[in-house]
């Protein structure tokens, strides 16, 4: 869809949950005083044990850092060279005693199963028309990597576009990314090895399934924009690293390209490109008609950006006027359609739970814009325009409604969906009349549904078939105080035989971060432990996108300890009213959820009973010297800012372990291909907890490999890793899972 439903998020530290996210935005007072955050630096001998465990050893250096007059230690530092021989001695040593702790877990095989046979079911994509094709999406049940179909009509046989599967042989090649030419000829594909941001971008004859010549590298954050007469497109890349430095060097200076069929790269017109802001970034889109260029303009993960535009005359190899439309990065916009000059754009400027305004470029943006549908209640998430209708995704309380509006605003119906739950919705043109969508909760798994516009009604298109009885699971909301007396929402899901109780192990999930809404969706491994007997509940923090951009802003830079007291409070309830205790509560998150979770057993401990951090942004005064960490800065703040500093130091996991406090039991964990939160966070948050543990329980830390941020992660891959997750805390809890049959 033209807004995509969500933002472009292939820059944020983001993977949401048992899934990804990288689509979408989502986002809080100074924790209470921890004493000094800075560990006392230590001789390498100084390497005392958790007793029970023989840790490998982590030798503490040296390094200390000067902060606006406070001197840090860094330890650790040694682990951020990730190809150094003491490096990889350190993650095979760690990997070597993770494994074997995870193979005693008696139930571990029990769970595998389980997760493969769940996993086992076929699973459609949503459909897109193309020309006269239809394209979509499917996997038979277990495979690494879902396959690209084509069908001349949606009951007709599918038949092969692209099978990811085939460029690997252990599926660690993903799809990452495809687009049409408009009239469906051509398909523009990018793919990712190892689970690297860094794409490759080809060329494919959708009638024969063969590549044209065309190869573009050094691709990041970026899509691809036909022109309509198929000759080419636009898309944005960065210069070349330096070899040896895909994984770790900074990127900045995004420059826009056309790319005409045929020619090598190194002919590419570049289009757009401000050197006075090497901290942009560019998302391009051409309008349906052809006629305009429209250049999305972004800071890192800022939901704020400007929108210019070009007009598409002769060829872009003319040297064509850039007009500034909504300079000044002061509010979202998205594009969502047009007539001929008329933009229609999804924004929050004086809405922050989103409008949709129409812009007249012919004239001053100010004067020419004026209001179609004006903000409501509920947040305005997404928007497209198929036909002449506008079809506009709002969240009510964290899941999804859908509403529709004619082109002068007016309103036009909802679709009626089947649940609470949320939609994911395809990709509709003003030409059509249908749209497809996906609605999806966490013990509903991912129905495709048929919308005709013209009858207004849905229809089941695929409906997936999977080995257990959702009427066999209840999902509750729930709204508790936070610290500050502010409402959360929760989502609460167990199987209907498991009784809230003291004994009851459960799993709090959150994320928290960078406009990002978490909704309710279906997850393979949250059904797995619910069918195990575990609760699992689903916090809406703020810092996510459910409630619009003052939701949000309440979880950033001076603001973010607002995540962590809404977590806690999470945790709090949930153990004030019955449904566990804390030896039996286990926490996870993933990328700023990772961090979530580091910050919060650093600040209250003895609440938990194990934590599983992913990917985790776990060193705040230097996330920002690596890759795209310097994107953060919008949510985060920088420790180059004395306020902000004492902000994120304050809340830092990495400098907030105090030795000889008994930490919760927790697994660390991944992977040694990720360029986007780079894994030397995980490492020295790993060595410096194991190094701090004063109680008996595991720390521990688990590195895949040939994996990154988890985008594209293969299916045999995830069902290890929830094995392996899942057996951990449920050994912490000292639970017995229980299994069908």
């Amino acid at each position: 869809m033209r807004d995509g439903w969500q933002r472009n998020l292939g820059i944020l530290a983001v993977l949401v949950g048992s899934a990804c996210g990288p689509k979408g935005g989502g986002g809080e007072a100074i924790p209470p005083d921890t004493g000094d955050a800075a560990l006392p630096i230590a001789s390498a001998d100084d390497d005392e044990l958790a007793e029970g465990f023989e840790y490998p050893e982590s030798p503490r250096g040296e390094v200390v850092d000067d902060y606006h007059g406070t001197k840090v230690a860094d330890p650790y530092r040694w682990l951020e060279d990730l190809d150094s021989d003491r490096t990889r001695a350190w993650v095979a040593a760690q990997n070597e005693l993770t494994f074997e702790y995870l193979d005693g877990i008696g139930f571990r095989d029990p769970i595998r199963e389980r997760l493969t046979a769940l996993w086992d079911y076929e699973r459609w994509g949503v459909p897109s028309r193309h020309g006269k094709r239809y394209v979509v999406s499917r996997n038979d049940g277990l495979q690494n990597q879902a396959v690209l179909y084509t069908l001349d009509r949606l009951d007709g046989t599918p038949k092969v576009l692209l099978d990811p599967n085939a460029l690997s042989d252990d599926g660690t090649v993903a799809l990452s990314g495809t687009d049409f030419s408009h009239d469906g000829a051509l398909m523009a594909y990018g793919v990712s090895a190892s689970g690297s941001d860094w794409q490759t971008w080809r060329v494919r004859t959708v009638a024969t399934g063969e590549d044209l010549v065309d190869r573009l590298d050094w691709i990041k954050f970026s899509g691809v924009a036909w022109t309509k007469d198929g000759k080419g497109f636009y898309y944005s890349r960065y210069d070349a690293p330096k070899e040896g430095d895909e994984l770790e060097d900074l990127n900045r200076g995004q420059k826009l390209y056309y790319h005409r069929l045929g020619d090598a790269q190194d002919k590419d017109v570049l289009v757009y490109w401000n050197p006075e802001h090497e901290e942009w970034g560019y998302d391009a889109e051409v309008t349906e008609d052809g006629k305009f260029l429209v250049i999305r303009v972004r800071i890192g993960t800022d939901p704020r950006n400007c929108i210019f535009f070009q007009r598409i005359g002769a060829g872009p190899k003319e040297k064509a006027e850039t007009v500034e439309l909504l300079p000044g990065f002061r509010a979202s916009y998205s594009f969502v359609g047009n007539d001929g000059p008329v933009f229609y754009l999804r924004t929050d400027d004086g809405a922050p739970r989103g409008r949709l305004v129409a812009i007249d470029t012919r004239k001053p943006a100010a004067e020419g814009q004026r209001e179609l549908v004006p903000q409501v209640e509920q947040t305005l998430r997404g928007a497209d325009m198929v036909g002449n209708t506008f079809v506009l995704s709002y969240l009510e309380d964290a899941h999804a409604r859908v509403r529709l509006f004619d082109r002068k605003g007016k309103a036009a119906g909802e679709i009626e969906l089947p649940g609470i739950g949320t939609v994911y919705p395809g990709r509709g043109r003003r030409s059509g009349s249908e749209l497809f969508y996906m609605f999806s909760g966490f013990a509903t798994p991912g129905s495709i549904y048929r919308y005709d516009l013209r009858t207004k009604e849905s229809t089941v298109w695929r409906e997936p078939k999977v080995g257990f009885d959702p009427a066999d699971f209840v999902t509750e909301q729930v709204f508790y105080p936070s610290k500050d007396g502010t409402k959360i929402p929760m989502f609460i899901s167990r199987h209907k035989d498991t009784k809230p109780g003291p004994d009851t192990p459960t799993y709090l999930y959150g994320y928290g971060g960078f406009d990002i809404a978490i909704t309710p969706r279906f997850s393979v491994p949250d059904l797995v432990w619910m069918e195990m007997g575990g609760i699992y509940a689903s916090a809406n923090l703020r810092g996510g996108g459910e409630y619009g951009e003052e939701w949000h802003q309440a979880g950033t830079k001076l603001h973010k300890q607002n995540v962590f007291d809404d977590f806690i409070a999470a945790a709090q309830w949930l153990v004030e009213q019955g449904y566990t205790s804390s030896p039996k509560l286990a926490i996870g998150g993933r990328s700023n959820g990772g961090l979530l979770v580091g910050a919060v057993l650093t600040q209250r401990p003895e609440l938990f009973g194990a934590a599983l951090p992913g990917v985790g942004v776990m060193d705040m005064l230097r996330f920002n010297k690596f890759t795209i960490g310097w994107a953060w800065e919008s949510d985060y703040g920088s420790p180059q800012d004395p306020a902000q500093f004492e902000a994120l130091r304050a809340y830092s996991p990495l400098h907030n372990l105090h030795e000889g406090t008994a930490y919760p039991a927790t697994l660390v964990y991944t992977a040694d291909h990720d360029d986007r939160v780079v894994p030397g966070h995980s490492y020295k948050f790993a060595a410096a907890l194991q190094h701090a543990q004063g109680g008996d329980a595991p720390v521990m830390i688990r590195i895949d490999t040939k994996s990154g941020h988890g985008a594209g992660k293969p299916t045999a891959k995830q069902i290890e890793e929830w094995t392996d997750l899942w057996g951990f805390a449920l050994a912490a809890l000292g639970a017995e899972p229980r299994f069908p049959g």
